[in-house]
Parts: C-alpha cells; structure tokens; sequence
C-alpha cells in the first residue's frame, strides 16, 4: 500500500474527507487534475451559503424554524418518487442532512473558525404553495469570507497533514480507473499531466507525460458533477424540462467534466438520478471571464419584472428569487418561447442599488476579505450599486440602461438582434405593474410578495428596495439584463449508503470504495431529489466528505 486512503478530487468533499482522516494518524494520497492553486475545488467560487435550521440569525430575526418544518420544506421540494429503488437512500440523506443542518453543523464549523452574516438569506422562496417547493422561512446563511472561507480551514488542515507527512499532495494526476480486485477497490491508475502554472480556474493543458498508478485500503471519489460538460448535460437534460438550450454560460470551471462518472460505472458502480440537475435561469455573461464561457447568476430580490424572450411577463410563481426549476421548466416548455435561450429582467437603478448580488466569492470582496466595516458602508448605508454589480452595468454585454421605456426596449432589441420585443406590449406589462403599486395591497402575486419581503428584517435592510413604479423618474434610469441559462449542478450521482460507501450495480457497498460531494448527488445519489432549497451543496459536500472520513477511519 502506499498510503491508507486515496481521495480522488481536491474539493470541498475531498478536504472534508481528508481533515477525518488524517486528523485520525491515517495516511492519504490528495490526488487531483488541476495544479495547486486549484485546491478547494469549485466551492472556492461559492458565495458561501450554508443552510442552517433554528440559528441565531434566525432568532435574532423573530424566524421561528424548526426540523420538522425544514423536513417538511424539504420532502414537498424534493418530490422523491423512486423509493423504493433511486431515492431509497438519498431519501434517508436528505432526513440525516436536516437534523444535521439543525443539529451539530453550526457548532462544528464556528471550532473550524467560521461565522455567518447577522442576517439569513431567503433563497428559494417557492411555489406559493403552504405544501409545495421552497424555504417557508430564511436559511441562506452566507459565510464571512464566502466560498473561499469555507474551503480555507480544511485546505489549511490539508497544508498541516501535509508537513506532518499525514497527506500527500498529488496534483496534475488524472485518475483514469479504478482498480476493483476480488470485489473490492484497492487503488487507482491514470495519467500525469505535464505541468500547469495556470491560474485558479483557468483551463490547463491535458497534455500527457507519463502513468501512474498508487493502491491503498480505500478510496473516496470526490470529483464533482458536469456543469462544465454542455455535452453530458444535454444527454441527461430530462423531458419535464423541455430540450436544452442550444446556448448557455457556464457556471463552473472547466475541470467540472464529469469523467468520474463514467470512469466509476465502468468499474461496476451504480449512478443514479442523472436526469436531475440544476440550472438557474438568471445567468449573465461574465465581463471579466476567467474560465470558458464563463457565466455569473444574478441573484435578485423580488422587485424587477422577468419578461419572456416575446416581452410578456411571467406568470406567478416565477418571480425572482422564487422558483427555480419551475421558471427553467415554464422557459423550455412554454410553445411560443421554448426556442429561444434568453428572458429579461426589467428594472431601475434603485432596484439594481439594492436588490442585485452576484454569485461567487470574487464578486463579493467585502465579504470575502470578511471586511465587516464595508459591508454595513456599501450594502446598508452606501449609495449607488455595489462595484461589482455596477461593473457588470457598466462593461456588461448582457445590460441595456436607458432613460425611457422605448428606448430600452429599441435597445434589448438590438442585444438579440432582431425585433422579437414591441414597445407597447412591454409598456403594458410595466404599466399593469406599476399600477399595482399605490397601495400597501394588492391583487399582484409579486408585488404582494415584495410587501412580504420587507416584512423580514433582513430582506429590508439590505436586499429588498422601497416598493416603486418602475416608470417613476426619481428611481431611473431605466435597465433590462438578458437572462441565459446558467449551468452548475448535478443532483444525482454515484448512488451511496448513510456511510459515503459506493453501491454496486446489485445495490450492495463496494468493499473500499467511497463517494461523497457532488459526484454523489451530495449523498445518497440524489439528496435533493428534483428541487433545490439552496445553501444545501456546500453543506452536503461537507457532510457527505466526513462521513465518508470517518467511516473509513473507523475501517481501517
């Protein structure tokens, strides 16, 4: 043996399986693709969120939560309609994740040293059913120092094992095969990639320069999902939500490949759930790309009107920061639309002042420097749109800004190239809008949900604007944002046991052999089932990378 386990991906999962390990005495081998400067994976790029079940953030805000609320909130979103074979264990995750998420989450991540924004986000609103998708109450809790400070203290482990001679870092050594004798998985073989001093997220060369092959007592798969690999989305895109995009932006690195995948079926592992994933509808071209295709999720409050690619106004519940199968589902299918790649969002400047975040740890450098002070400067008490967000206004190739309805819409249609949109059926959907807005009441889903919004403490302070018309001139200019689909996660996977062990094609635990995080389905092949409540994919890398950790640990 080389080492006691082999841990196949440098992510979140994979440090998170690594820290049980060699926090234990035990030996590991860290293999990854990508160089160095690549270690944490895509969570490095996360905005941080983490979903959390009666926090303090929830109770400072009057947010009474509770497991089975959650657990409720949970099972409706999810729809988990294979139980009795696909979901039989993802279903069993997602109750273990909830009371985790409750339970002893919090306490273990403040001793790692993390902490959280004093206000819980709420992602994943819903569908406007007391008894179907979405958070009944925030649990968006985001990070002081975003995705990269929630990577930062297991890397650190990670760096420590490494000085101790507990962890051996190997980078640029694409696995290739696992290797299964007698039933149970003993190493791995691959090849070496010649070196690559590329920057963080930046493609590298797959060039090779040699073969390698390492053995241990176990080995843990943590190698991510296929957002990058438009192919293998488009083979799996599922029926329900119509056909795939000929275009979208791409919301993860290019390593994101899904090969693992293939790679641990071919040595006899079951996937499970590949016709779920998850896709947001709120994408934008990166300005400032660091990886091909390169695209960030606009993530909105309530206020701005979403328009459909003909300029008609989605029906409830599509709404920002609502639904976000549903309104991906209502795009793809709906006849005189489905061909089209692109909707709109319809705002102002006071909207876009307070309403806009960008997801990702570099949009977001006040919180991910964890700079407190200019935090409550910029985004409580400062004027003017955030820097990032105004510089995806301003250098942006999906914003139109202008000073009057007809001539924003003259210049959304110039952006697609065509004269898909007519100013008087957009001026109608604005004026519909805005009439909705005289009163504390209304008949209007959405503007009823924006009044809702600011009845949470958090959503008034720093995320949902005073209720205006958008035709108000104090509250100009006026400003449309193109809208593609934005691609990220794999919702099924490698189909596991409550202990991150890999199932056979038979449905029994591979000897050895693991999986936790995204390549997964985040536990279970499949923890979410087919909705999102968001917050919930660093958390399952988390949860599922120690509990493959510790299960092995407790092997060897």
């Amino acid at each position: 043996m080389d080492v006691d386990v082999i841990v196949v991906g440098a992510g979140l999962a994979g440090l998170a399986a690594a820290h049980e390990i060699t926090r234990a005495g035990k030996t590991v081998a860290l293999l990854d693709q990508e160089n160095a400067a690549n270690l944490g994976g895509q969570a490095f790029w996360s905005f941080g969120g983490l979903f959390f079940v009666g926090s303090p953030e929830q109770k400072r805000a009057r947010i009474a939560d509770s497991v089975e609320l959650a657990w409720a909130d949970w099972r409706n979103s999810a729809g988990f309609d294979r139980l009795a074979d696909e979901d039989s264990w993802a279903v069993k995750w997602a109750r273990a994740y909830v009371e985790f998420a409750a339970g002893e989450k919090r306490a273990w991540l403040s001793s790692l040293g993390l902490s959280w924004l004093p206000f819980a986000g709420w992602a994943e609103r819903g569908d406007l059913r007391a008894d179907g998708h979405g958070n009944s109450v925030p649990r968006f809790h985001i990070t002081w120092g975003t995705g990269t400070g929630v990577v930062a203290p297991f890397v650190a482990a990670a760096v420590t094992a490494s000085e101790n001679g507990l962890l051996r870092f190997c980078h640029r050594h694409r696995v290739d095969e696992l290797i299964i004798e007698n039933g149970t998985a003993v190493g791995v073989r691959g090849k070496l990639l010649a070196p690559d001093d590329s920057a963080r997220g930046v493609s590298s060369n797959r060039d090779e320069v040699g073969d390698f092959e390492l053995r241990a007592q176990a080995v843990i798969v943590t190698t991510g999902g296929i957002g990058a690999n438009h192919d293998l989305v488009r083979e799996y895109w599922p029926q329900r939500l119509g056909t795939a995009p000929s275009s979208m932006v791409t919301g993860v690195p290019a390593y994101v490949d899904g090969r693992m995948l293939g790679i641990a079926e071919a040595a006899g592992v079951r996937l499970v759930n590949r016709d779920r994933m998850w896709h947001y509808t709120e994408g934008v071209q990166n300005w400032n790309p660091i990886w091909p295709g390169h695209g960030i999720r606009i993530l909105s409050a309530p206020s701005p009107l979403w328009l459909d690619a003909l300029g008609r106004r989605l029906p409830a519940p599509y709404f920002p920061s609502y639904d976000t199968l549903g309104t991906l589902k209502y795009l793809r299918t709906t006849p005189e639309i489905a061909e089209y790649d692109h909707s709109w969002f319809v705002l102002t400047q006071r909207i876009i002042e307070k309403e806009f975040a960008l997801s990702g740890s570099e949009q977001n450098p006040d919180i991910t420097s964890s700079d407190r002070r200019g935090f409550v400067k910029q985004r409580l008490f400062g004027k003017g749109a955030p820097g990032p967000v105004e510089a995806f206004k301003e250098h942006g190739a999906d914003f139109v800004v202008a000073a009057g309805l007809e001539e924003l819409v003259a210049g959304m249609n110039r952006l697609t190239g065509g004269a898909l949109l007519d100013v008087e059926t957009v001026r109608s959907q604005v004026v519909a809008r805005d009439a909705q807005m005289a009163n504390k009441v209304s008949k209007d889903a959405q503007v009823q949900g924006i009044h809702n919004s600011r009845r949470y403490l958090g959503d008034r302070l720093g995320r949902t604007s005073v209720p205006h018309r958008l035709l108000d001139p104090a509250a100009g200019p006026l400003i449309a944002v193109r809208l593609q689909v934005l691609t990220r996660k794999t919702l099924g996977g490698i189909q596991t046991d409550l202990d991150s062990r890999a199932l056979g094609v038979e449905g029994t635990p591979i000897p050895g052999l693991y999986a936790a995080g995204e390549v997964a389905g985040f536990g279970g092949g499949g923890v979410h089932g087919y909705n999102a409540l968001e917050g919930t994919f660093l958390g399952g890398c988390l949860f599922s990378g120690r509990a493959a950790g510790r299960h092995v640990v407790a092997q060897l």
